[in-house]
């Protein structure tokens, strides 16, 4: 039975879900307890589940990660809220160092099911420090799974096996779509190995994730409109990446644009065209391209903004330089 939910209900329904399955699911960070969460995510669940529960943290990334990693080693399940990506990077010895790496340095004796929820991506005119994208950073790690789920239903259904895995998952949730509506159906479940086809075509393959899905999907509607048939992937697993969906879909377009609202340099649309090169380069019919951020830090105001983030008018024109148009 579906219910038409917003992004930020769909992942607040799913804590809230798994905190009443499981006494050891707790979430720490920034805000999450009195103020409810800087993008209300959990509003309402100190009330409901308790300052043991629901705790609120210094702002020490560092510090109340490592916590989080340390309560995983202990038997619980917590999960470990970052107010921003441009935050994340002070936590990141204890992701990277610490969280990524136990399982492999102890020989298979500890294991850490923490789950890191960060919001990413900008759009809100929050200037450089709170608006890149960095899932790229995390997604180079190995030890880590890396998820950035775009829809409603991916938001909610993502979750639980994250906190079923073992090992720590970090999930990125972009600001953009907090306030976004759509169905959610609490039965189906999801696999955190796998892209998906949100639209099925024959001419181009757009390839994305997070909050440049719907810019893409636009940009495939548009498209169509010229009688090009763009088919377009939702990656939303980024490590590891579902390289049979993607060389799939590549084998029969024969063409490729990747949208992603990291830098270019070093992205990773740069990792998604080079597995493409090795796996489907004889399928290829034009080279791959590239639609991405400017290389600049994300700037204020709002026109700039804009001009800095992949936009409908570039995927399309990426689009049609692919096909010679």
């Amino acid at each position: 039975m579906s219910e038409q939910v917003t992004y930020r209900d769909a992942v607040g329904a799913a804590i809230r879900d798994a905190m009443t399955a499981d006494d050891r699911v707790f979430i720490m960070g920034e805000d999450v307890g009195r103020y409810g969460g800087t993008y209300a995510v959990t509003k309402g669940m100190i009330e409901d589940f308790g300052e043991d529960r629901v705790r609120d943290t210094p702002l020490s990334e560092s510090g109340f990660t490592g916590a989080g990693i340390g309560a995983a080693l202990g038997g619980m399940k917590p999960i470990v809220e970052i107010m921003t990506v441009n935050f994340s990077l002070l936590a990141l010895d204890q992701i990277l160092n610490t969280a990524a790496t136990f399982r492999h340095m102890s020989g298979g004796q500890l294991n850490i099911p923490v789950v890191i929820r960060i919001s990413t991506g900008a759009g809100r005119q929050l200037a450089a420090q709170h608006s890149h994208s960095l899932e790229n950073w995390y997604a180079h790690i190995p030890g880590l799974k890396v998820l950035a789920p775009a829809t409603v239903q991916d938001a909610y259904a993502m979750l639980r096996p994250a906190l079923e895995d073992p090992d720590p998952v970090v999930i990125f949730e972009h600001v953009m779509l907090y306030g976004r509506t759509e169905a959610l159906d609490k039965e189906a479940t999801v696999d955190l190995s796998s892209a998906a086809v949100r639209r099925n075509g024959s001419d181009i393959s757009l390839i994305t994730y997070g909050g440049s899905l719907y810019k893409t999907l636009e940009a495939a509607e548009k498209l169509a409109e010229d009688g090009i048939s763009a088919e377009v992937i939702d990656l939303r697993v980024l490590r590891p990446l579902d390289d049979a969906t993607i060389l799939k879909s590549v084998g029969k377009t024969r063409r490729a644009v990747i949208v992603d609202e990291g830098w270019k340099t070093g992205s990773l649309a740069a990792e998604v065209s080079a597995r493409i090169m090795e796996g489907g380069f004889w399928s290829l019919d034009a080279p791959v391209g590239r639609v991405c951020s400017a290389e600049v830090p994300i700037p204020y105001p709002k026109h700039l903004e804009d001009a800095a983030l992949p936009q409908v008018d570039r995927i399309i024109a990426a689009a049609k330089l692919a096909l010679g148009r």
